[in-house]
């Protein structure tokens, strides 16, 4: 993968250091530092040059790695070693599906597509007055921009709600998901107040694979809770 990473480097296109790529990259994804970008590294994710210095120097095919890193963590929350196997499948030339996306759906970028809302509801199918009631729910935080997370629940919605299920009847899922956010946040403590370069990324890394534990958690509950109704 970094033999990829590195053969895509054009020899004559300009090198952009860490402070250059944060500025570029920061105001979509506004948890990326150095330290992240480190953990990056570390992690066999990306490879960026280094002048005789030893000083991190990165190309636009290195932005545009870590543009679909970040967004697959964001939008898709897959932890890093998924995102590693996803990726170094595209170096090898495969076009692999997304993990958790339904087999033979595009799964190229853009990953990190971000929508207004005329766009979100676009995409969605979803009208104006059930975006107001899910926001009333809080079950899409309201901003400029939304990206792929939120369409995806305002396209459950759709389909809830033709069976009568509204937004209002899941103001507990909010509740339930920072109940959820403080047990992980509780269980990363020791990693998150370590001192270490790499320490805040890898307390974000362990925090998506937590989240991803306690889901199939919840999906095999409700999966046993299903099987009583409908076995009566």
């Amino acid at each position: 993968m970094a033999a990829q990473a590195a053969s895509s480097r054009a020899p004559d296109a300009p090198l952009l250091s860490i402070g250059q790529v944060l500025a570029r990259l920061t105001p979509e994804f506004p948890e990326l530092t150095p330290s992240k970008l480190r953990f990056l590294e570390e992690q066999g994710l990306i490879s960026p040059a280094r002048t005789e210095s030893g000083y991190r120097k990165f190309c636009s095919a290195d932005l545009d790695r870590i543009s679909s890193i970040l967004a697959l963590q964001r939008d898709h929350y897959l932890p890093l070693k998924v995102i590693r196997g996803y990726l170094e499948q595209i170096d090898s030339g495969h076009v692999p599906t997304l993990p958790g996306a339904v087999p033979g759906t595009p799964t190229m970028l853009p990953m990190a597509r971000r929508f207004g809302k005329d766009d979100l509801l676009r995409e969605s199918g979803a009208s104006g007055a059930l975006f107001t009631e899910a926001v009333s729910a809080a079950l899409i935080t309201p901003g400029e921009t939304y990206g792929e997370e939120a369409v995806t629940v305002l396209r459950a919605l759709v389909e809830l709600g033709r069976a009568g299920v509204e937004p209002r009847h899941l103001r507990g899922y909010r509740a339930a998901a920072e109940r959820d956010a403080a047990l992980i946040e509780s269980a990363i403590a020791p990693v998150s107040r370590r001192r270490t370069a790499s320490s805040r990324a890898r307390s974000a890394e362990l925090a998506l694979e937590l989240a991803a534990h306690l889901e199939r958690v919840r999906v095999s509950l409700l999966r046993s809770a299903l099987g009583r109704v409908t076995n009566g």
